[in-house]
């Protein structure tokens, strides 16, 4: 189900992403979220290598969909924001998601649907064991 929905996923930001995949959809979704954050925090918060974050954060900041800027505490660190063109933009590849989630659920009744998603929220919030 997980290489289905992932390749489903892929193929819909290929049609309908306008050059924006996945990986950018992360990057928005969490800096809209939990507010302006560090490159390195969002690289962590969201399983993006940190030299990766530091590109596909150019390509946004080109798009003019978030602003870095230096931390005045900690010069060496650029701290990120979302722009208000981010978020118009987020809220089309929320749509975007949606579908490929609607695609994949499809086969189940909406209470299945409901039941899976509720579970799989379960298993998502339970603490991590170490």
């Amino acid at each position: 189900m997980f290489s289905r929905s992932s390749g489903l996923l892929f193929r819909t930001f290929d049609e309908r992403g306008e050059g924006l995949r996945g990986y950018h959809y992360r990057l928005l979704a969490a800096l809209e979220q939990w507010g302006p954050a560090s490159q390195a925090d969002l690289g962590r918060d969201t399983g993006i290598d940190r030299s990766d974050v530091t590109a596909v954060l150019g390509e946004l900041e080109e798009r003019g969909l978030v602003e870095r800027q230096v931390d005045p505490d900690h010069k060496r660190r650029k701290i990120v924001t979302i722009t208000a063109a981010g978020r118009k933009e987020l809220k089309r590849l929320d749509r975007i998601v949606d579908d490929v989630q609607e695609s994949v659920l499809a086969p189940l009744t909406n209470a299945q649907q409901r039941q899976f998603l509720s579970l799989l929220r379960k298993l998502l919030e339970a603490p991590d064991e170490e």
